[in-house]
């Protein structure tokens, strides 16, 4: 089993969670064994088989936050310029469902946001990735959600001051 009860967890559709239980649950006919995990709106089981569990990862340490703020600090990626292509390149990466991978679109979307007013589709993308990135960097950090959306930005506006000026 890849996790235990009490470790801290990440799901790509509802955040920081915690593993508080394995329940055997039956569906669809058949018995499986899930994690229930609990997060801040919601409990969600997920299967622990296949391993390593889909669904969920272990949540970033705060250990790596330091390479995190480097990242969110580089030079932005240039985005597709076509609103399509890009919103589906875009969604792709966010399904990979990595804390790098919250940085570089935040990081690019937000570098974008700047030059140009962002598509409705690309706002939308923003925003979710920014509160995902948000709660796990407070929760990695150990510091309130507000700390680290201040943190994140002053971390923005020194790549903007650094690379689009």
């Amino acid at each position: 089993m890849q996790f235990k009860v009490g470790d801290l967890v990440v799901h790509p559709a509802h955040g920081v969670g915690r593993i508080v239980g394995l329940e055997e649950k039956r569906l669809l006919g058949e018995e499986r064994l899930y994690y229930e995990v609990t997060t801040q709106k919601s409990t969600v089981w997920v299967p622990v088989e296949p391993e390593p569990a889909t669904g969920i990862r272990p949540m970033t340490v705060k250990a790596d936050l330091a390479r995190y703020r480097s990242l969110l600090k580089s030079r932005p990626a240039v985005l597709n310029p076509d609103h399509r292509q890009r919103h589906l390149e875009i969604a792709e990466r966010l399904r990979e469902g990595s804390f790098r991978t919250l940085c570089e679109v935040v990081r690019d979307l937000t570098a974008r946001s700047w030059l140009k007013p962002l598509s409705d589709a690309d706002t939308v993308s923003l925003r979710k990735a920014r509160e995902s990135l948000c709660q796990e960097w407070a929760a990695a950090e150990g510091v309130p959600h507000a700390e680290a959306v201040t943190e994140i930005d002053e971390l923005l506006q020194e790549a903007r001051r650094k690379h689009m000026s």
